[in-house]
Order: structure tokens, then sequence, then C-alpha cells
């Protein structure tokens, strides 16, 4: 593969048009990467491409044109690729680049759904509780404005902290934590105090339990915790915990900074099938489906323990609250978010789950048909609320075109006792 440098991409543009489309593949050459490994026995996708019939649906897009799910995907939305699974067969899939299907696409923001399942597993596990002090775990945030701020609060950005998260200006504390990052230090210069040295610097705001207000800073928190909490640095809780056992094809790769330090609110790239099967495991509720017919073991089986995929499901007029008050609410109606996934009704009325990221990075999952989305973007800016909408409407089109999954019915629930996450 060629180097970032032979494309002009570094660590000071590679988020910039038109430099970020080669970036969001390439990672790992130019900036400070770990591997996660891929598992020894992935789980198997069939090829079963209905793409002329889907792509041929017609939807009215964010500007309130007819268009074809095809039109949406392949010129209004800057796709960089995209792969749709129904009841684990590849209905749909596209790059545009050719080869690009065994690439690793930045996730960007989709990273932090694995960060809260990871934390999910751990509560299961009994070796973190939502409800205590996130200082509990990490004293060193004892001087910031993350004391008396509790895990379920960083896990639903709730937090109330003082962080601003403007990609638009360089001043916001989104770019202000990307330089203690220190990926662009000049050689000998001394290095910054990387990413947990940023937010031990973070002051109090409103205080924790209110509104929720997007901020990375609090998955990096809830990152930080879970690694106290069990350990190990969280790529080898993703490993160990999500990917190997959900069944990854391939290798992922995740972001650290100056001092190794993974980091946790948004740096995973994976391949859109490997983020496919993700989602297949967050539709079946935390579970192997495709494990069911073999002699498994119940721990083999459910990969996410059931009550967190409930506790993320269900909204309660309290986390509903804390969305409908925000401006979010325009770009998400009827949403929530919780345990850092999104999730909105969609024109059936049927809640969907999301991981999303800037520049246009979509996981979409439909539990009421088991439809899994992925789609990969290198929008021209940072944020856009048309594409997102449009390319939503778009995979909530095709999810009600192909109906429910025909293998035996998900579940929710195991059989025997569960461990509350609340």
């Amino acid at each position: 593969m060629s180097s970032g440098d032979a494309f002009g991409v570094n660590a000071a543009n590679w988020q910039t048009p038109p430099h970020h489309r080669w970036a969001f593949w390439h990672l790992e050459h130019f900036l400070p990467t770990r591997t996660i490994a891929r598992a020894t026995a992935p789980r198997v996708l069939r090829d079963g491409d209905r793409s002329p019939e889907l792509l041929a649906t017609v939807i009215t897009d964010s500007d309130g044109l007819p268009r074809t799910v095809g039109e949406v995907l392949h010129n209004t939305t800057d796709t960089d690729g995209y792969v749709i699974v129904h009841d684990d067969t590849v209905i749909a899939e596209w790059y545009r680049e050719p080869g690009a299907r065994e690439g690793k696409h930045a996730l960007m923001s989709v990273t932090k759904s694995f960060v809260g399942v990871v934390a999910g597993i751990l509560v299961g596990r009994g070796l973190l509780d939502m409800g205590r002090p996130v200082t509990d775990y990490v004293p060193e945030l004892a001087a910031s404005g993350y004391a008396g701020v509790r895990v379920r609060d960083v896990a639903d950005m709730r937090s109330g902290v003082s962080f601003r998260e403007d990609y638009h200006d360089p001043t916001s504390d989104i770019a202000v934590m990307a330089d203690w990052l220190g990926w662009q230090t000049p050689a000998g210069a001394i290095a910054p105090g990387g990413l947990y040295g940023f937010l031990r610097n973070v002051g109090p705001g409103t205080g924790p339990g209110g509104q929720f207000v997007y901020r990375s800073a609090d998955t990096d928190v809830l990152g930080w915790v879970c690694e106290r909490a069990a350990g190990v640095p969280m790529d080898v809780l993703i490993g160990d915990l999500v990917w190997r056992p959900m069944g990854a094809a391939s290798d992922a790769v995740m972001l650290c900074d100056v001092h190794g330090v993974p980091l946790h609110d948004g740096g995973l790239a994976v391949t859109a099938r490997d983020l496919a099967r993700f989602g297949l495991l967050l539709a079946d509720g935390g579970m192997r489906r495709d494990l069911l017919a073999h002699s498994m073991t119940d721990d083999e089986v459910h990969v996410i323990p059931p009550d967190f995929m409930r506790a993320t499901w269900t909204v309660d007029a309290d986390v509903r609250d804390a969305f409908a008050t925000t401006r979010t609410e325009e770009a998400m109606p009827g949403g929530w978010y919780r345990n850092q996934f999104w999730l909105r009704p969609d024109a059936r009325g049927a809640d969907i789950i999301l991981g999303l990221g800037i520049f246009g990075q979509m996981l979409f999952v439909d539990r009421t048909t088991g439809c899994v989305a992925v789609k990969f973007s290198s929008w021209q800016t940072a944020q856009s609320p048309r594409q997102l909408e449009s390319a939503f409407r778009a995979f909530g089109a095709i999810s009600a075109a192909v109906g429910p999954a025909i293998s035996p019915r998900r579940r929710l629930s195991p059989p025997g006792p569960s461990v509350p996450l609340l």
C-alpha cells in the first residue's frame, strides 16, 4: 500500500477534504494504532444479492425530493461503501474504490458503541457498577469536573462537565483534546499529556444527571473506567469481550495517543462486513443466533448481557426528557441516547439503534426485521444533518422491504436469572 506521504496525508489534514477519503481507509499508515486480532472461526455471512430490487426503492429524501435508494447511497451522501445484511445474508454491498471490501475504514464515533458494550459486559461480570462515581475507578479525576459524576452519567452523556464539541471551531474543547493526543508533536519536542492528561483538566459545568449533551470526553472517561475495572487497555477489552466472540473475520485497528492510550471516543477502523457482524449481535439482543444450532455454552452464545440490551432499547421518561429538551431533538425526533447508542423511531414507528460518527459513518440496526446496514462516508463537512437523514430514510425503506428474518426468532433474554444494569 502507498504511504500517507504519497497522497499528501498527515496528522494535520487527515480529516480535511479531499485528503480524508484516502485517509479514512488507511489510519495505520500515518497515525499510531493498536491491532485487535480477528476471530479464529468468523461468523459466516452468505451472499444473496438483492441490489437491483432494493436500490430501486423510491423514498422522499431530506430535501423533500423523490429519489431511489440507489441515488441516495451512490450519488447524494458521499458514500465510501456500504453493506446491508439480513438473516446472515449480504443482500446489498458496494464500494466506491475497487478492492475496498477488505479495507478498514475509520468508524469515528461509532467506536463509542463498542465502548458502551464493553461497559455492559463488565457490569454483567460484576466488575463495574454503573451507580458508582467514576472517581472510584479513576481517582486521578477527583480534581476535575468529573468529581461526583457517576459511571451511568458518562455512559448516557449526562455528565454536566464543561466540554464544548464544535467541529467548526478550532478553539472548542474537542479540538483542544486532539492537540493533547500529541499526533502533531515535532520530533524532539516534549509530548503533551495525552488523552488522560486532558481529561484530568476538564472543568465542572452544570452538574451531572441533567440534559443530554454530546461530549466525546464522557466516552473517554467511560473507557478509562473500564480499563481500570478490568485491568487491561481498551483494545484488549474490545478484542476479548466483543471482537472475537462476535466472530470478526478481519483484524481491527484502534488509534492511540502519543503515549499508547487507545482513543475510546473514535479510534476504531474496521471492515464494513465486520461492523455488520457487530450489528447482527445487537439485533439479536446480544446473542450469536448463528450458534444456536451448535452445542455451544450459554456464555459463547450470549456475548452481550440481555439486560444491557433491554436497558439500551427501553426509554423511560427521564432518559427521553433529557434528550427531548435539547437541540438534538430536531435531528433525531422522538429519539434518545443510552449506553453510547443513539435510538430513534423510523417512519414505521420501529425503534432503530444507531452508531453514528462524523463525516457520515453509520451503523443502522432494526431489531423488528433483523436488518443491519453499515455506511462508510466522507462527507465534505464533519456534520451534515441532511445527508444523515436521507441515509436513515434509505435504510429504513430497505428494512421495511425485507421484512422479518427467516431464521429462529431473536430473543432478548436467556433462560435463568439476569444482572440488572440500571
